[in-house]
């Protein structure tokens, strides 16, 4: 049997469908992000919800992904995966709001389930408690409210009375529901300036940089400015600097908000296998004879060529001086290295005691350290990879056994000693660049830290081996840059580097992966002559 409509009974089917209802669910979302990021700042605390959320995320992902991650997007990984993780949350908030067009149990469920994210994510992070929890509370608070305000106000924008068919609304019926619209848009609008407000004030209250870039500037270190030696830099136009500027100096770490720590709060545990246990604080450390030298590191997620690779001037208390007053027991044969983000490291102990300078460095070309490069104290083994000895902003040393250390990139199924592989890199010309025909000067550098380089040598589209005149050395553990002269034809080339170690090792030039222990090969540039006949 058919049913009928009256016509006189049809009511007009609200306007915009669903796309208010999702907006006030991105809108809840919003603001609860941005109470929880003005409670987080309010409270001086580390970790803002989905930072902790993203550091979650970050150390249950398999290395293999981290280390794709990293050589596809640089250090834009962390920002892409907080946005990210902020656009999904905003996301399921939108499905959130056109739900609770006709439930408020799915709203309630999912703001729940995504607390309870956050409070996982955050009761795991390193040195957090039950304080952590709050701006996880303000913001589900908010989503809730909020929620309920804008639904309620959405409501008596759509409730209309009915408009029968053919006829046209009342004056009185226009005026009710511009004003209704006008009061929701006013409402949804004045949320979101308010959440603007909360994320400027969260920034303003969260000082903790601000407080650790304060007092970074107002020390004043015994340490001396570098100097770069003579002949150490050959004279060749877009050759890199021999020393690195630390704004220019490769960033790599796992830290979504850098530690910020003053030097009257730091202090270092070196406990474990050892005969008496030591507590420094920075008073203690800089109170000491300093040490200073060039030393280069690199990331073994370095590809061949690459550039996670630079040459500071550091300065620090020596690490072998230290580890001698605490006494390692016999049998120790590493030191887990902790951050105070709770990244954690283990690195041979023979590398801290076997006579090279290691260090607890306080300052980095004659400066403090900057934050984002560990201040105010950091690990420096020349070497050694930094995913077993660049420790940033150190915490903790716990000397012990490897087969006791499951630290962060071992578990991720990097190498557990890694050593640097012997490299050279083409600095000029650069890949796919023209050049004129003829004596073309070709430059780059090479290093094998705590070995030295010997020499350097180029070859031309797969000819013989010629050696390249290599600058001034600044001592074993940093590296050397080198130039040549070499004749080309107009057309294509392909240019090869090798460097030959103090050792009289001759770089290899098997290709292996970064994984499980750094990259392998010989640097290879395709470039093209012009120019002459052709």
């Amino acid at each position: 049997m058919s049913q009928s409509t009256d016509p006189d009974t049809v009511q007009e089917r609200p306007a915009g469908g669903n796309a208010p209802w999702a907006l006030i669910g991105i809108v809840t979302g919003l603001s609860g992000l941005a109470v929880s990021y003005l409670v987080t700042g309010a409270m001086a605390l580390r970790l803002h919800p989905v930072t902790a959320v993203a550091e979650l995320i970050s150390r249950l992902t398999p290395g293999a992904v981290v280390e794709a991650a990293i050589q596809a997007v640089g250090a834009a990984d962390k920002p892409l995966l907080l946005g990210g993780i902020t656009v999904v949350v905003c996301g399921l908030l939108a499905w959130v709001g056109v739900r609770a067009r006709t439930s408020e149990v799915v709203p309630l469920v999912v703001f729940l389930a995504l607390a309870a994210v956050a409070v996982v994510a955050t009761l795991t992070a390193a040195d957090t408690g039950v304080a952590d929890l709050v701006p996880v509370a303000a913001g589900l608070v908010t989503w809730v409210v909020v929620l309920r305000l804008l639904t309620a106000a959405l409501r008596r924008t759509l409730d209309v009375p009915p408009v029968p068919s053919g006829r046209d609304s009342s004056p009185g019926a226009r005026l009710v529901g511009a004003r209704r619209r006008r009061d929701f848009l006013l409402l949804a609008g004045g949320v979101a300036a308010a959440s603007g407000v909360a994320v400027v004030l969260g920034r303003v209250l969260g000082r903790g940089r601000a407080r650790a870039e304060q007092a970074r500037r107002l020390l004043r270190l015994p340490v001396t400015k570098p100097v770069v030696p003579d002949g150490a830099h050959p004279d060749v136009a877009g050759l890199e600097p021999w020393q690195t500027p630390a704004d220019r100096f490769y960033l790599i770490d796992t830290a979504f908000t850098k530690p910020t720590v003053r030097p009257d709060e730091w202090q270092l545990r070196i406990h474990g296998m050892v005969e008496r246990e030591l507590v420094l604080t920075y008073d203690d450390l800089v109170q000491r004879e300093l040490t200073e030298d060039w030393v280069t590191l690199n990331c073994v997620s370095n590809e061949v060529g690459g550039d996670l690779v630079g040459n500071a001037w550091w300065s620090g208390v020596r690490l072998d001086s230290i580890l001698a007053e605490a006494g390692p027991l016999e049998g120790a044969d590493a030191v887990l290295q902790t951050s105070y983000d709770g990244w954690t490291c283990g690195t041979p102990l023979s590398a801290l005691t076997d006579g090279r300078n290691a260090m607890l460095a306080v300052a980095m070309n004659g400066q403090p350290l900057p934050i984002e490069h560990g201040f105010p104290v950091r690990t420096i083994v020349p070497g050694l990879y930094g995913y077993v000895s660049a420790t940033k902003w150190l915490a903790d040393m716990e000397v012990s056994t490897f087969d006791r250390v499951d630290a962060y990139w071992t578990q991720r199924g990097w190498g557990e000693l890694g050593p640097v592989k012997m490299a050279s890199r083409i600095d000029v010309p650069r890949a796919g660049t023209e050049v004129g025909a003829g004596t073309v000067v070709v430059a780059g550098a090479a290093w094998k830290q705590h070995t030295g380089i010997e020499a350097v040598e180029v070859a031309l589209d797969g000819g013989a081996w010629q050696p390249a005149e290599v600058g001034a050395s600044a001592g074993d553990d940093s590296w050397v840059q080198w130039r040549a002269g070499v004749q080309v034809e107009p057309g294509e080339h392909r240019l090869r580097v090798r460097a030959i170690a103090k050792d009289g090792e001759v770089q290899t030039g098997v290709v292996r992966d970064v994984l499980p222990d750094g990259a392998t090969g010989w640097h290879e540039v395709t470039f093209t002559a012009t120019g002459g006949d052709a």
